[in-house]
């Protein structure tokens, strides 16, 4: 197998099931180097069962944060790595009667590291960049649908993600006017089933 799968937890311990750290066997020469980023065998064989249908790639510069994003009908789960420069990346378990319910993981993705994500249907996901730039690129199980679009405000109060901790001029991010708008994270919500299929409210 060409990949390590290191399943995610909580900060107290709780695992978010099916969300993966995975770590590509990368192979170094006084060439360069060479990695698979994708392997359908080997993913299949971890359990991820994944269809993807749509890459996509976003640029941003130090200081963009961008989240916390889903999609509601059309749910996307997401392998998602940074090409050049680093992120903090955050997911959010939105999947109701998930044990991770309203929890959040936070992982640094390192393009040095060529270390990946993935996040399955489900989770707002979102990511501050904290290189001088960084190129991400996504794989996505379904298509872009701008009328199911959804969000979480990224300073939401009850999640408290601590953005922070990794950025000291925090006052200074950079955020599109709709990732300033988002709706306030709600514990009566129903967001996702466990499968991460759109319930609504």
């Amino acid at each position: 197998m060409s990949f390590i799968f290191d399943k995610c937890f909580s900060e107290d311990c709780d695992e978010f099931k099916g969300l993966y750290q995975i770590l590509p066997e990368c192979h170094k020469d006084a060439r360069g180097y060479f990695l698979e980023s994708w392997n359908k065998r080997d993913f299949n064989a971890a359990g991820i069962n994944a269809d993807f249908v749509q890459d996509n790639k976003s640029s941003s510069v130090k200081g963009v944060l961008r989240g916390l994003h889903f999609q509601k009908n059309h749910s996307q789960s997401k392998l998602l790595w940074t090409d050049s420069g680093t992120i903090f990346d955050v997911a959010v378990d939105l999947r109701n009667g998930s044990e991770t319910f309203g929890k959040y993981f936070k992982i640094i993705l390192d393009s040095s590291k060529h270390n990946m994500l993935f996040i399955p249907k489900g989770f707002a996901h979102g990511f501050l960049v904290l290189s001088e730039a960084a190129d991400i690129y996504y794989k996505c199980t379904d298509f872009y649908d701008p009328k199911g679009e959804g969000g979480i405000l990224y300073n939401d109060p009850v999640l408290n993600i601590d953005w922070k901790s990794v950025c000291a001029d925090f006052d200074n991010i950079i955020l599109s006017e709709k990732d300033k708008n988002h709706d306030a994270f709600c514990a009566d919500k129903k967001y996702f089933d466990i499968n991460g299929n759109w319930i609504g409210d």
